[in-house]
C-alpha cells in the first residue's frame, strides 16, 4: 500500500469543473442527472442487502443501517448520501467540488437529516488515518485521473472486514454505443461530454486493482435498462456496459 505521506492525488481538475458548473441541478429529477435519480433504486438494494448480510442487521427493518458508518466518495449533491442517512446510517459525504457540497447540505438540511458532508480528497481522509464501516464508489472510477491508486486509497478506508461498493461503466463498444452516442448524443439522458470511453473500467481491471488492495469481490453484476418497466435493473449476466460490485477486506 502506497504511504501515506506518498499519496497522490486521483484528483481530474477538467471532472471536477465539469461537476461543479452542474451543482445546481442535482435535484432535479428531469435535470442533467435523471439517470442517476434513475439509477438510485437498484443502487440502494444492492447496499442495503449487502450491508445488512456483512453487519448482521435486517434488511426489512425500518432502519436497516442504523449505526453503519459510510464514507460516499464523490457524493454530488447527495443523491445517495440521502437515502442511506434515511436508513439510519451514519453518513460522511465527500466531493472536491466546493459548490456540489454547499447543494448537498442545504438539501440536507431541509429534509432535517444530519450528513457530514466535507469539501475533501480520498487521499485527504485516508492521510488522516480516518476508516469506515462501508466505503461507497459509485460512478466515480470512471472521473478520476489514477483509478487503480484511487481504489487502493479507498481501500484504506475501509475498516478490518469493512466492505467497498463500487459502480462504473466497462470498456467495451457496446457501451461507447450505448452510454456515450446513445445516452449523451441521441437520447439526450446526459449531457455530451459527461463520459469518455478510454476512462471506463473493465471489470478485470477492477478486480485486480481491488485484489492488490487486499479486498475480495462478494458479488457483481450488470445493470440494465428495462424498456418494459421503464428502470434500471440488476442484470447478472451482463457487464457489457454499467456494472457494480461489492467486496470485502480482510482482517480481524
Amino acid at each position: 500500500m502506497t504511504p501515506a505521506s506518498k499519496r497522490v492525488s486521483s484528483l481530474d481538475e477538467a471532472e471536477i469543473a465539469k461537476f461543479s458548473a452542474m451543482a445546481a441541478e442535482w435535484w432535479e429529477p428531469k435535470g442533467k442527472f435523471a439517470v442517476l435519480h434513475a439509477f438510485n433504486p437498484v443502487r440502494l438494494e444492492f447496499i442495503r442487502l449487502h450491508a445488512a448480510a456483512a453487519f448482521d442487521l435486517d434488511p426489512a427493518a425500518k432502519a436497516p443501517l442504523s449505526g453503519l458508518r459510510i464514507l460516499d466518495i464523490g457524493c454530488g449533491g447527495g443523491l445517495i448520501s440521502e437515502p442511506l442517512a434515511k436508513m439510519g446510517a451514519r453518513v460522511t459525504g465527500i466531493d472536491p467540488s466546493e459548490k456540489n457540497i454547499k447543494t448537498a447540505s442545504v438539501h440536507a438540511g431541509e429534509q432535517g437529516l444530519k450528513i457530514d458532508y466535507r469539501a475533501t480528497t480520498a487521499e485527504a481522509l485516508a492521510e488522516k488515518g480516518a476508516t469506515f464501516d462501508i466505503v461507497l464508489n459509485m460512478e466515480v472510477l470512471e472521473h478520476v485521473a489514477d483509478p487503480g491508486g484511487f481504489i487502493t486509497t479507498c481501500a484504506s478506508l475501509a475498516r478490518p472486514q469493512g466492505l467497498m461498493f463500487c459502480a462504473t461503466i466497462n470498456r467495451t463498444m457496446k457501451s461507447f454505443a450505448l452510454a456515450i452516442v446513445g445516452a449523451e448524443y441521441i437520447l439526450g439522458w446526459l449531457p455530451r461530454g459527461t463520459h469518455h470511453w478510454e476512462k471506463f473500467i473493465t471489470p478485470d481491471e477492477l478486480r485486480g486493482w481491488l485484489k492488490g488492495a487486499g479486498m475480495d469481490i462478494v458479488e457483481e453484476t450488470g445493470v440494465a435498462y428495462s424498456p418494459l418497466t421503464g428502470k434500471w435493473v440488476k442484470a447478472p449476466r451482463d457487464m457489457d456496459v454499467n456494472y457494480m460490485l461489492v467486496a470485502q477486506g480482510g482482517g480481524e
